[in-house]
């Protein structure tokens, strides 16, 4: 048997209990960092086994202009952050997924979730691959696309794999993901409105960025879990909302939009057979017939 088939066998037979750390974010990287080792701890001792931070959870967003000073927030993986990181998952003896600016080289930088095992290791990197470039959220200056792939890390808690933010949009990334084995599938997240457009579009926006996510949980037949960022930095108003959803697509918890807070979801990873054999979506894929998925358009 696999690693990650053993894992997954291991991890089926109990639920586990998955924590999102919702937070604020200040212009002092050392006191951001700080409260999410705090809340780890506190995450830890209520009970989690995973737990997941948000998108770039050590510093202000650094996005919302093209500034060439933001590129000093960059660091290596593994780099001061990753360490304590991995420090703190040793510690507290649990899965943790920690969203970093990589520094890879010089000129070459990458938006990063980092994967440690209870156990502190290094399970490995997932780069984001989708880079979104719009108002406020420049980030084609500052990241290139990832070139690891999409993957599914074999965690003491199971198998586990970690998209970020704008992946969330696209079916794609949370196929392969799935496919890859993973059965919880985290995204880290800072996604917030501009308060000139949230009376008219707000309610439609989080609408929609939460129901394309339960439709990948539903699709695949795996857990989704969504940590986002709350507070208002710049001209975002982050929306918070963190959320867990079952196979089903069922929200299990969800956060305010304005607090912090950590969720702490207790995830039955048994329900993904019973749902897949319920919902044999996976089973009926044609998949001789998906090659045009990788152009870019049919016509024209």
């Amino acid at each position: 048997m696999s690693k990650a088939a053993d894992a997954s066998k291991k991890a089926s037979d109990r639920p586990i209990h998955v924590a999102l750390v919702q937070m604020s974010c200040s212009p002092d990287k050392r006191a951001n960092v700080e409260k999410a080792l705090a809340k780890i701890a506190e995450a830890t001792a209520r009970g989690a086994n995973v737990v997941c931070l948000q998108e770039l959870f050590a510093t202000p967003y650094p996005c919302q202009s093209e500034d060439f000073a933001n590129f000093a927030l960059a660091e290596p993986i593994p780099g001061e952050t990753s360490e304590l990181l991995s420090a703190a998952a040793k510690k507290h003896g649990v899965v943790l997924v920690g969203s970093i600016f990589e520094r890879r080289a010089p000129g070459l930088y990458h938006n990063t979730a980092v994967v440690f095992d209870a156990d502190g290791a290094q399970l490995g990197l997932y780069r984001k691959m989708h880079i979104p470039d719009d108002p406020h959220y420049y980030e084609k200056f500052y990241f290139t696309p990832g070139d690891l792939g999409f993957v599914s890390f074999a965690t003491r808690a199971g198998p586990i794999g970690t998209c970020v933010c704008w992946d969330q949009w696209y079916p794609e990334a949370a196929r392969l993901t799935a496919l890859a084995g993973a059965q919880v599938l985290f995204y880290p997240t800072a996604i917030g409105w501009l308060p000139h457009e949230r009376q008219q579009y707000g309610k439609s926006q989080h609408a929609a960025w939460e129901t394309m996510m339960r439709s990948h949980a539903i699709a695949n037949g795996i857990f989704v879990a969504a940590v986002n960022r709350t507070g208002t930095e710049g001209e975002l108003e982050f929306w918070g909302a963190s959320f867990v959803c079952d196979p089903y697509g069922n929200v299990l918890a969800r956060a305010s939009h304005d607090k912090e807070e950590t969720l702490i979801v207790p995830c039955d990873l048994s329900l993904i057979d019973a749902c897949r054999t319920h919902w044999p979506f996976l089973r009926d894929r044609r998949i001789e017939a998906y090659g045009d998925l990788q152009k870019r358009f049919l016509r024209g």
